[in-house]
């Protein structure tokens, strides 16, 4: 298994990863509500609007399958992190909170000048 890289190169990687994410979603026609939403039980890496619906989404990215791949990653301790994060942010913008809600994962994989990017919709339920 290769070295981990340092924890400035991973964030930067991280940051590179949520540009590529909210661009492509942009694209798809998401409207950005806010990056990095940091709460004590975890961060949720973008908040989207999609018509009526607010889009909780985690980003993935891996540039090899050393470690399992980006989908893999989201298991199911991450995945009830982001359900806590979702529910502090929905506590904290309680005009969003009778919103329908979905749990979208961006998984990006390869090398960062050409990533392979797969959005899985309704990625896992809250409950």
């Amino acid at each position: 298994m290769p070295p981990r890289p340092a924890a400035a190169d991973r964030h930067a990687a991280g940051a590179a990863g949520e540009a590529i994410a909210r661009k492509h979603l942009e694209a798809a026609g998401l409207r950005w509500l806010v990056s990095n939403a940091r709460f004590r039980h975890g961060e949720i890496d973008l908040v989207m609007r999609e018509r009526d619906a607010v889009v909780f989404v985690e980003v993935r990215y891996r540039r090899g399958d050393g470690y399992g791949g980006s989908v893999a990653s989201v298991d199911a301790g991450k995945q009830r992190k982001l359900v806590r994060a979702a529910q502090s942010f929905l506590a904290a913008h309680p005009a969003l909170a009778a919103a329908p809600c979905r749990f979208d994962v961006i998984a990006i994989d390869g090398d960062a000048s050409a990533p392979r990017v797969d959005w899985i919709r309704n990625a896992f339920e809250a409950g």
